[in-house]
């Protein structure tokens, strides 16, 4: 009998602590139907204030190689980014997106011309040929990319600068007169603004070139920006 009493007692006992145990796991837990908190999705802002900070300012594209790619200066110094300085400076409301790749013929640029379509700009500088011009490749080759770069942004309604080139005169009279014409025929024929010689300033002077002798300093591209905005200016509008 007395054996019965004590296997009642322990029993209870045991009851009594799972009982509470299981009280205890209750007070951690969380609502019916709640899980674990939801992680963002790839792509998708944590914070919700931060989705909404978007650049909602028109864009400026500088399509080039590397004379706009800003190759072995310090990315602040490339003539994109001194440009952005300069519209923040005048109250110009605009973003410029650096669309240069280093060693980019035209038929190269040309192949980029969706990605450029698709930033959907209001001005696009095309700074392209040099290469072309320096490889020695057929001025009606490179003619006819920068014929179709033109007519796709102006289709999208963008406003186009064509900045001109030179080649050295090393490459003889007649191919250096073709193609430093090449960019004011381009210029005229489809009613676009141009930079007379993007490197205006700049080309055969020791001081502003680096090593190569082809692509500016840090001072060179001051001098580059300053071609360039002379002409952008009378393209831009004040919101």
């Amino acid at each position: 009998m007395r054996g019965r009493e004590e296997q009642l007692k322990r029993l209870t006992r045991f009851l009594f602590c799972l009982f509470l145990a299981l009280a205890l796991l209750g007070c951690g837990s969380k609502p019916k139907g709640e899980g674990p908190p939801k992680k963002p999705a790839l792509g998708e802002a944590s914070d919700p204030a931060a989705a909404v900070a978007v650049d909602l300012r028109p864009a400026i594209v500088a399509l080039g190689n590397s004379l706009t790619a800003g190759l072995g200066v310090d990315p602040a110094e490339n003539y994109p980014a001194r440009l952005q300085a300069r519209l923040d400076a005048e109250g110009y409301r605009y973003r410029v997106l650096n669309m240069g790749v280093s060693g980019d013929t035209s038929a190269q640029g040309l192949g980029r011309l969706e990605a450029v379509r698709e930033a959907r700009p209001e001005i696009a500088i095309v700074e392209l040929g040099a290469n072309d011009g320096l490889r020695g490749m057929p001025v009606d080759s490179t003619r006819s990319n920068l014929e179709t770069i033109i007519r796709g942004l102006q289709s999208d309604g963008v406003k186009v600068i064509l900045a001109g080139m030179k080649v050295p005169p090393n490459y003889g009279l007649q191919y250096t007169s073709v193609f430093r014409d090449l960019f004011s025929e381009l210029a005229e024929q489809y009613k676009i603004q141009l930079i007379p010689f993007f490197l205006e300033g700049v080309a055969g002077r020791f001081n502003l070139n680096q090593e190569d002798g082809i692509h500016p300093t840090a001072k060179g591209y001051e001098i580059v920006t300053e071609n360039v905005w002379k002409v952008l200016k009378g393209l831009l509008r004040k919101s």
